[in-house]
């Protein structure tokens, strides 16, 4: 196995040109597991450690973009005020260990429906840059996940960066896990509220052959809170909007049966996540415009 290790972003485009079957590797938490689990024997690996241009964060014109190097605890710490949701799901990835390591453009290379920051970055409104040596393109996240471990990417091109936009507004994140940590989500769900907007973004991990939005639940939460004005004078919401929020987000789901849950657990426990993660966001957000 070749090991190529470039020093700035132009080599690793240009190697990554010349050898498409070189397997990005940064923070190593699902390659050298495939690895060490001999599930995976690339021809080549392509160490990204040395790229300074894919450590940086910055934010321009209201949205942040996150080179595709910065790990979650960077996230966490200087990311948590702007990106709420993305911190929230970056603190339930592994161990301080698997925080100091992975990164979330790890989590899209790998694009494993089960990704903790996949319905955050679809229910934010995220987009993934790519580029290669023959230029860069942005990509939605909502065009990003192509099937279970299948994205976007072009052989030869690279995750650069995820621009997600800033928000002072509440976000919430939740998975079922059969622990508290250390632990692959049985699912997760994710709530940004877009009052600027009058929308709601919500999303399921881990319950579809990819991360998805559940769009007739965006739309009938969006709807329902404009119909009653509450974007600009914020009531408790009925237990009848909440619950009804919760099927639609179970029925947005296609999960399936395995070791970690049955798909009608998953339905269910959506359904739970939708409503609590509702009402604290909501919650949230009322004492905010009070």
């Amino acid at each position: 196995m070749d090991f190529l290790r470039p020093d700035t972003l132009a080599e690793a485009l240009a190697l990554k040109s010349q050898r498409p079957d070189a397997v990005p590797i940064a923070g190593g938490t699902d390659v050298m597991v495939e690895l060490n689990f001999d599930h995976r024997r690339p021809a080549a690996l392509l160490d990204l450690t040395r790229v300074p241009e894919l450590r940086e964060h910055s934010t321009e014109n209201g949205v942040v973009r996150i080179g595709a190097g910065v790990p979650y605890v960077r996230i966490i710490e200087e990311l948590g005020g702007a990106l709420p949701g993305l911190a929230m799901a970056s603190r339930t990835v592994g161990s301080p260990q698997i925080r100091n390591r992975g990164t979330v453009g790890g989590n899209l290379g790998a694009a494993s429906p089960a990704g903790d920051t996949h319905p955050v970055l679809l229910a934010a409104g995220a987009t993934v840059e790519v580029a290669s040596a023959r230029g860069v393109r942005f990509i939605p996240a909502t065009e990003f996940y192509l099937g279970v471990k299948r994205n976007a990417l072009e052989p030869d091109e690279l995750i650069t960066a995820v621009h997600v936009p800033a928000t002072r507004a509440p976000q919430q994140f939740s998975k079922v896990g059969t622990r508290n940590a250390m632990v692959i989500a049985v699912c997760s769900f994710a709530v940004a509220l877009h009052p600027g907007e009058q929308r709601v973004g919500a999303a399921v991990g881990s319950a579809a052959p990819t991360p998805r939005r559940a769009t007739e639940a965006e739309e009938f939460l969006s709807g329902e809170l404009t119909a009653t004005d509450q974007w600009e004078s914020p009531k408790p919401l009925l237990d009848s909007v909440k619950r009804r929020f919760g099927e639609l987000v179970a029925q947005a789901a296609s999960p399936i049966d395995d070791v970690r849950g049955s798909a009608a657990y998953r339905k269910h426990a959506l359904s739970v996540l939708a409503r609590r993660t509702l009402g604290w966001a909501w919650q949230d957000y009322t004492g905010k415009a009070a």
